[in-house]
């Protein structure tokens, strides 16, 4: 955005980030800190190196529906820490710049490689951007439920162009073709049925969710961004439509007004409205079905899953950042609040199951 600080002259810098995500009524907690180096290592080649630590506490719905009598989900406590780093390597050709990346990310029961590619390609006397990039990801879930850990596999080709119109507006179109395979159900979510133990006699079981082992999507973005002079701001507006094969399908509309007061200081107000379709095979419980579960999830048919996350929902995000540039060209310092609500949309999720969240995030970003 050309109201964000610029650091053009600078070599080498910084970022720091600390976010703490908070749940409503005990639920969920992150604790993210979040660092970022780069380094010129010649005139047209950069490298960027990354870190990432998560401290996830709380407790999370199991799948189970509320006891009878009761409109509170069960939910099952949780703590976990996450590492993750990452590190890029760029280089800016003369019309050109390509980027190769490899990430690692570790929690005590997932394990995650990543690589990914880039290329953005200026045409139209950088008038217009050609964006190109695959990025593939091979996963263990090692989660102690399950009998033998378990492969999962995503691979991702996004196609993109950028194209300025005039000095204060800017077009920007991407298409991202995304598949997975291996392992794709939640180990720790569960769905009820209410079997026959012996004739004439029921007993409440849960079994293990069981979601397709292939997963293919569409996602298309369009964003603009509309600088105002006169009223010494920036509009960036986008929207995101997402569809996959489960059945699931969501639009996600966000607006963020970036507004200089003085020459120092940058307020940002933040609006994001997301909605979802369900899943083809979301459902409360397997009562009154001719389903018989089996135990582990063997990603085929019939599937069936009471995550609340594949139910027919929307969200709300309201925020505020503020970005202080405290010595020119050199150190900024942020800080922002979001308020993060949900709601489902089918009338039968409980309101229980949906969680609310503050999320705050303070950091600063230093150049030299």
């Amino acid at each position: 955005m050309g109201l964000l600080p610029r650091f053009a002259r600078s070599e080498d810098s910084l970022r720091y980030k600390f976010q703490s995500w908070q749940e409503d009524a005990g639920r969920i907690r992150v604790d993210s800190h979040y660092a970022l180096i780069e380094k010129e290592l010649a005139r047209e080649t950069k490298l960027r190196l990354v870190g990432l630590i998560d401290a996830i506490t709380g407790a999370t719905p199991t799948g189970q529906p509320a006891p009878a009598g009761s409109v509170n989900v069960p939910v099952s406590q949780l703590r976990d820490r996450r590492k993750a780093w990452s590190a890029d390597l760029s280089r800016q050709f003369t019309r050109s710049n390509f980027a190769a990346s490899y990430s690692q990310s570790r929690e005590s029961d997932y394990i995650s490689n990543a690589w990914a590619i880039n290329t953005v390609t200026d045409f139209n006397q950088k008038n217009t951007s050609l964006l190109v990039g695959y990025a593939h990801a091979d996963d263990d879930v090692t989660a102690r439920f399950l009998p033998a850990p378990r492969k999962k596999r995503n691979d991702d080709l996004i196609v993109g162009v950028t194209q300025l119109l005039n000095p204060k507006a800017s077009l920007t179109f991407n298409l991202t073709r995304g598949t997975a395979d291996g392992y794709l159900s939640d180990p720790y979510k569960i769905i009820q049925k209410n079997t026959e133990i012996v004739p004439g006699f029921f007993l409440p079981l849960t079994f293990a969710e069981n979601r397709p082992e292939e997963r293919g999507k569409w996602i298309v973005f369009a964003g603009t961004a509309l600088s105002f002079p006169q009223l010494h701001g920036t509009l960036d507006a986008n929207y995101r439509f997402f569809r996959d094969d489960w059945g699931t399908q969501s639009d996600t509309v966000s607006f963020e007004w970036y507004q200089s007061v003085g020459e120092r200081f940058i307020v940002r107000p933040l609006v994001r409205l997301y909605r979802q379709s369900a899943a083809d095979f979301y459902r409360l419980t397997l009562d009154g079905s001719s389903i018989v579960p089996g135990s582990p999830a063997s990603g085929r048919t019939p599937f069936y899953s009471a995550d609340y996350r594949l139910s027919e929902l929307e969200t709300v995000t309201l925020g505020m950042k503020a970005v202080w540039t405290v010595i020119p060209g050199s150190l900024t310092v942020d800080a922002a609040y979001e308020r993060y609500t949900m709601r489902g949309r089918d009338r039968v999720t409980l309101d229980s199951a949906y969680p609310n969240a503050d999320v705050i995030t303070v950091g600063f970003h230093f150049a030299w």
